[in-house]
């Protein structure tokens, strides 16, 4: 099958209501990434030196050699930042989930044990603080599981969620095919959690943030100062707040590095938006670990739903569901089911935007084909109860199946008229209209040029169409 497996669409216009604890209008989560001891360094049994995320803007790898300057600024990082940070949060009550890198937190443990007795979570950042997008699936596959192991061995337990940050096209399924986690956060796809599928079972998806980021100091057109930083956290904070008082609660993300926001002319800016968000009523500030038992308990997976969507169907399936959305033209399914289906079109928009882009483009002799396999409103095969399950429903849904002797006379006339005109039957889609606004549509429509009503007629089936289609499409 022709499929896109990548999904452009997420909730849509409609996301689902959060329901977050107490009522809250936004979720805000901090993440501190503890990477210190982790980053690709020659001590490390790497091939050169840290490039990413310091104060050198622009540092290149250097092969062969260690670069001191870049291990001491990751070193403040563990020796300064984390405690200033750590200090910072305890000081105001609020946890902290750590995305640790294993190798990280086996060589640091006063913060691993400072990070437990705060109550703060400590979910994985992978092995080592390195990219891994040319790394081979059963080599990342190698280092995620001992990622795991030393995690276990450092903090005494397994860790519950997972981001890798520098992954590669096949971490998370990697990570969904270890299993045994509550989450994912590689991706930065939504401003809320949502499931993902790989091999038929759900993992929760927890996106993550780089642009509510303090990575933002060490990158090109980032933040210059503490209050760059402030003002674009407290506008995030601002509009995702007032989203969540129309009734679209959602989850806001704040990274941070030790290394960076624990500077002290950063950790200022930070300090005020933490007096920021505390002083709003309706905001919940949890781990991560917290967001992901709310989700499961609250957004559970449905699975009938994933099993019956339209992209996954077989042709046979599909045909047999969709084919009848245009009157008596089965090849329109046909052709669509052929089409780069993906998660877009598992919605009833979606599905009738493909069957309506196979109908347009099929040209005008086979677009009057479905024209004249409607029937006549109210005409002989309505009286003969010989209509389709669909077009009767829709047809008795506007009065048309208890017309009285005038109004029947009157539909037979035009019906006759229309026919002798246009050469296809009057369509219009009946749903919300009466007996009268039919009538009228029909008198009016009577004396149109060939090709305005036929461009009428052709939209009247589309519309019919979206009607049916939401009907099978919930």
């Amino acid at each position: 099958m022709n499929r896109y497996a990548r999904n452009l669409i997420g909730y849509g216009a409609t996301p689902p209501h959060a329901r977050w604890p107490d009522k809250a209008n936004i979720a805000v989560q901090f993440v501190l990434n503890y990477e210190e001891g982790g980053e690709n360094c020659l001590l490390h049994g790497d091939a050169q030196s840290e490039a990413f995320l310091s104060e050198i803007i622009g540092a290149q790898p250097w092969p062969n050699q260690r670069h001191w300057n870049m291990e001491s600024i990751y070193e403040y990082g563990a020796r300064a930042g984390f405690w200033r940070i750590h200090r910072l949060f305890t000081q105001y009550d609020i946890p902290v989930t750590i995305y640790g890198v294993a190798t990280a937190l086996a060589r640091n443990p006063d913060q691993v044990l400072a990070m437990q007795d705060a109550g703060w979570e400590i979910a994985s950042h992978g092995y080592k603080w390195i990219e891994y997008k040319d790394f081979s699936r059963s080599e990342e596959a190698a280092h995620i599981n001992a990622a795991i192991a030393l995690h276990k061995d450092v903090t005494g337990a397994p860790p519950q969620g997972w981001y890798t940050g520098r992954c590669s096209t096949h971490t998370v399924d990697l990570i969904c095919e270890t299993g045994g986690f509550s989450y994912i956060s590689d991706s930065y796809a939504d401003d809320l959690p949502y499931w993902h599928v790989h091999q038929d079972k759900p993992h929760l998806i927890i996106p993550y943030t780089l642009d509510t980021n303090d990575m933002r100091f060490a990158a090109f057109q980032g933040f210059n100062s503490g209050d760059q930083f402030f003002h674009y956290l407290k506008d995030s904070f601002d509009a995702l707040y007032r989203e969540g008082e129309n009734g679209q609660p959602k989850m806001l993300s704040i990274g941070l590095h030790c290394r960076l926001i624990g500077r002290p002319g950063r950790i200022e800016s930070l300090r005020r938006f933490i007096e920021y968000v505390q002083s709003h009523d309706k905001v919940w500030c949890p781990k991560r670990i917290d967001i992901a038992s709310h989700w499961h308990e609250h957004h559970a997976f449905d699975m009938e739903r994933w099993q019956n969507r339209p992209s996954a169907m077989d042709k046979a399936t599909f045909i047999t569901r969709f084919g009848g959305v245009f009157e008596h033209s089965p090849w329109l399914a046909e052709a669509a089911f052929d089409l780069e289906l993906g998660p877009a079109h598992d919605t009833a928009s979606g599905l009738h935007h493909a069957l309506c882009r196979v109908f347009r483009s099929a040209g005008p002799d086979k677009q009057l084909k479905v024209l004249k396999a409607h029937p006549d409103l109210a005409g002989k095969l309505a009286m003969a109860k010989q209509l389709t399950s669909q077009s009767a429903d829709e047809q008795a849904s506007a009065g048309l199946d208890a017309l009285t002797d005038d109004e029947r006379s009157q539909f037979t006339q035009l019906n006759t008229q229309y026919q002798e005109r246009f050469g296809f039957p009057f369509i219009i889609a009946v749903k919300g209209l009466n007996k009268a606004d039919i009538l009228a549509a029909f008198k009016r429509r009577i004396d149109y040029d060939h090709a305005t009503e036929f461009a009428e007629a052709c939209q009247q089936v589309e519309r019919i169409a979206l009607f049916r289609v939401k009907e099978l499409v919930k």
